[in-house]
């Protein structure tokens, strides 16, 4: 994903690690993202991603959403336009240091 040429490169310490990268470039290819496919998808524990999503949600980078669908509880999360805006930062960032485009 070529994040757009507005966005200023810059590093970002609280996503570059590579569970949080994982998870937000993820987050960044949907609108909202169920918490067991994210779970499966980066082979995650239960405490592992709730984990990692607070912290993110702490940030302002991703919102979820708690709701009842029958008698479970389903959790789904997604990037807020801060935390688009800092993945895309990163992005750019990582890019030139590689010397992409």
């Amino acid at each position: 994903m070529t994040p757009p040429s507005k966005t200023p490169a810059r590093f970002d310490e609280l996503i570059h690690p590579s569970t949080r990268l994982a998870l937000v470039a993820t987050l960044a290819a949907a609108d909202w993202a169920e918490f067991a496919f994210l779970k499966e998808k980066l082979a995650l524990s239960d405490s592992a991603l709730s984990k990692q999503l607070t912290t993110l949600e702490e940030a302002g980078y991703v919102a979820t959403e708690r709701r009842l669908e029958g008698s479970r509880r389903k959790v789904r999360a997604r990037l807020t336009p801060t935390g688009r805006d800092a993945f895309n930062g990163h992005v750019a960032a990582l890019q030139a240091i590689v010397g992409g485009p």
